[in-house]
């Protein structure tokens, strides 16, 4: 897969791409990252690529030219077909699903803006989708689209060493993940409880299930409207004295 980043502090990118599980699946060329300045691009001794918004107001907005010739010169850097995401509080939601969409795509293109953002004639010229993190603003998009890039990155099959961890994580199945507990079993903070080191895998299983369902209850209960479960678990999530304990959040 590859990634290519369009933003004016690329070396944020190149820094990311070094770290973690993506530094090693970009080691292993499981993921090709790279940055592109808009800069570069620009006309001028100083090559400016932002000026003030007409209507006035604060601020200054990313002018097209530098952009775009920065968005055709990756589009350029690769055959495959390319889809281009513009990170912006103002996209859709980031979720599990979506990342897991984009991790089968070949080509990813972020497109980061910065001040007050992008002139809007570009955004709907050049850019296929927007995404967004979360509600709230950042100074710009690289913090975005990093987290992006490891959201996708880690669902490309071969990057994470064990290929069930992604698929036992939290929005895996739609509900937040189960506790995890490790060595010692006793502990002065409390002991693991005895299912998980039973052996039984049957058992095990259903127990995290259990518990899944009871931490998403708790902490995110909005998940359960689209979540797919027994008649069991709607009975259990009905008495969340049935759930085996601890009740993880309760």
């Amino acid at each position: 897969m590859r990634i290519d980043v369009v933003s004016l502090f690329p070396e944020f990118v190149a820094q990311m791409a070094g770290f973690g599980v993506v530094g090693r699946a970009v080691e292993r060329g499981l993921v090709d990252i790279h940055g592109w300045n808009p800069r570069d691009h620009a006309e001028g001794t100083y090559r400016r690529v932002d000026d003030r918004p007409f209507g006035g107001g604060p601020g200054m907005v990313m002018l097209i030219d530098p952009l775009r010739d920065a968005l055709h010169a990756a589009r350029a850097a690769d055959p495959r077909p390319v889809r281009t995401i513009y990170l912006s509080p103002q996209g859709v939601p980031l979720t599990q699903a979506r990342a897991a969409a984009l991790a089968a795509e070949e080509r990813l293109l972020l497109l980061c803006g910065r001040y007050e953002g992008i002139d809007e004639r570009l955004v709907a010229a050049e850019v296929d989708e927007e995404l967004s993190i979360g509600d709230y603003v950042l100074s710009g998009g690289e913090l975005a689209a990093a987290v992006v890039i490891d959201a996708v990155a880690r669902l490309r099959p071969g990057v994470l060493n064990d290929g069930e961890s992604a698929l036992q994580d939290s929005f895996g199945d739609g509900l937040l993940d189960c506790p995890h507990y490790t060595r010692p079993p006793r502990h002065a903070l409390g002991d693991v409880p005895e299912v998980l080191m039973s052996g039984h895998h049957g058992d095990i299983a259903a127990w995290r299930r259990l518990q899944s369902l009871a931490r998403t209850q708790v902490r995110r209960p909005d998940l359960l409207a689209a979540a797919s479960l027994t008649d069991d678990e709607h009975r259990a999530l009905a008495d969340p004295g049935d759930f085996p304990s601890p009740i993880p959040g309760a």
